[in-house]
């Protein structure tokens, strides 16, 4: 499990909300908090900051890659991915995610390319496109577009190649609404399954709409199963779940809509705990592929915060500059000061400085919008910021079950591959040696920057 850009400060943020609201004693621990067994060290080959790519492949091969990499060494050759070996031994396989289903944290375990946009490229060698075919029997998260070809409606691939039709002619069960999802039985659904319930990226948690997508938890549950029946004549499966957006949000600087994702997780940690308990045989890491925004809790010169600021914040920044961008210059500030800042971001008293912010991010660029709507509950709440992007912080490093002990330690990302490598009794070095003409270059590509790196 890999709760993306989730810092040691964002679960302290998140734990003392939940105690403020629910527990006044001082001892609660949040789920988390009962696995934590260490921490991970999180720089890339070329960067004391990583981005995803490379922070994912650490994991998912057990080596370092240079920010921007997938499933790809320094030298930018293919490595072969613990999931890829786990299959090769017949393990049963899944990715999850609230990000598309090819961005770089699941890309990085099942695809192998030089550069993390190249998502054209990703789609194909996701569904088998590629020298290893069906190295992933379950897919579930967003990023429908990238799936279908330029002149589709919906597509968002540089090319006419209809990879959802693709994906269909390899025997895939296509999912693509949360009614098809809730109506599946996991005992009639035979592998390999695609589950692709959003456009782009899936809803943050504070946005969702439960009747249009599914949460974390659910598809992580609903994976559980399908798998678990799929595995009788196999050794298990290796599922590879990612909360994405707790990073995005972070980038953002927009703390509740980072705290509601956390909570998610923490959900989705909690039924997979629930899982490893029926199962005993299975094992659950969690950790981080880096933190995100630099995340402060108090900031100077009053040694407080207010986790209550929080509670009522009803949007993303995300969705309220969407929202205010669509908007008519002459309605601009009634919306402000009537609907964004009492009815969103549940500020009643706003003061002229956070009604003229607001206003200022409405004309700003979308990521400069985002930012400042998020810091004006930040500033409320007593939180700081330092950063839009990554940082070099170590992470939490969480285990349950067998060999979790193992884990105890400071360790380096990489070693994280290693441990699951050695828990499945899979060697990657064989996978890599299948992948020495693999095509790693999407053709026609045009560099251009992520949209989280």
């Amino acid at each position: 499990m890999i709760s993306d850009g989730f810092g040691m400060t964002s679960e302290a943020m998140a734990r003392e909300f939940m105690r403020h609201g629910n527990d006044p004693t001082t001892d609660w621990a949040s789920i988390m908090d009962t696995m934590l067994v260490g921490t991970s060290r999180t720089r890339s080959s070329n960067s004391l900051v990583t981005d995803s790519g490379a922070g994912a492949t650490a994991f998912s091969c057990g080596s370092k890659s240079y920010n921007g990499g997938i499933g790809i060494t320094s030298d930018k050759k293919p490595c072969g991915t613990v999931l890829e070996a786990a299959k090769a031994k017949g393990y049963k396989t899944g990715l999850i995610s609230t990000a598309r289903i090819t961005h770089a944290t699941p890309a990085a375990f099942a695809a192998h390319v030089i550069n993390r946009d190249m998502e054209d490229l990703i789609a194909l060698q996701e569904i088998g496109n590629n020298t290893i075919s069906h190295s992933v029997d379950l897919m579930f998260g967003g990023g429908r577009c990238q799936f279908l070809p330029k002149s589709h409606d919906e597509g968002c691939r540089s090319d006419e190649v209809d990879v959802w039709d693709l994906a269909k002619r390899a025997g895939y069960t296509r999912l693509a609404s949360r009614s098809t999802l809730d109506s599946s039985d996991p005992s009639d659904i035979s592998l390999p399954v695609l589950g692709l319930f959003a456009h782009g990226h899936m809803s943050y948690e504070i946005d969702r709409d439960p009747k249009e997508q599914p949460s974390l938890t659910e598809m992580t549950t609903k994976a559980l199963d399908i798998l678990d029946h799929n595995s009788d004549d196999g050794p298990g499966f290796f599922i590879m779940i990612e909360g994405a957006r707790i990073d995005m949000a972070g980038h953002d600087n927009d703390p509740a809509t980072h705290l509601r994702d956390i909570l998610q997780y923490w959900e989705t940690v909690s039924a997979v705990r629930k899982f490893v308990d029926s199962h005993p045989d299975t094992t659950l890491v969690s950790t981080s592929d880096h933190e995100t925004g630099g995340l402060t809790l108090g900031i100077d010169p009053m040694y407080e915060w207010h986790p209550e600021v929080l509670a009522p914040v009803k949007k993303s920044a995300e969705l309220i500059c969407s929202e205010m961008k669509g908007m008519a210059s002459d309605r601009l500030r009634d919306h402000v000061v009537n609907t964004v800042l009492p009815g969103y971001l549940g500020i009643d008293d706003a003061g002229d400085g956070e009604v003229m912010n607001v206003l200022t991010a409405a004309s700003s660029n979308s990521k400069l919008c985002r930012r400042m709507v998020g810091q004006t509950v930040s500033a409320r709440a007593h939180i700081g910021w330092t950063t839009g992007g990554h940082t070099g912080a170590d992470v939490g490093l969480y285990a349950y079950g067998v060999g979790a002990s193992d884990l105890r330690g400071c360790y380096e990302n990489t070693q994280i591959g290693a441990f699951l490598a050695k828990y499945l009794d899979v060697k990657m070095g064989s996978i890599t040696r299948s992948l020495v003409n693999e095509v790693t270059e999407q053709r026609g590509f045009s560099h251009g920057s992520s949209d989280n790196v």
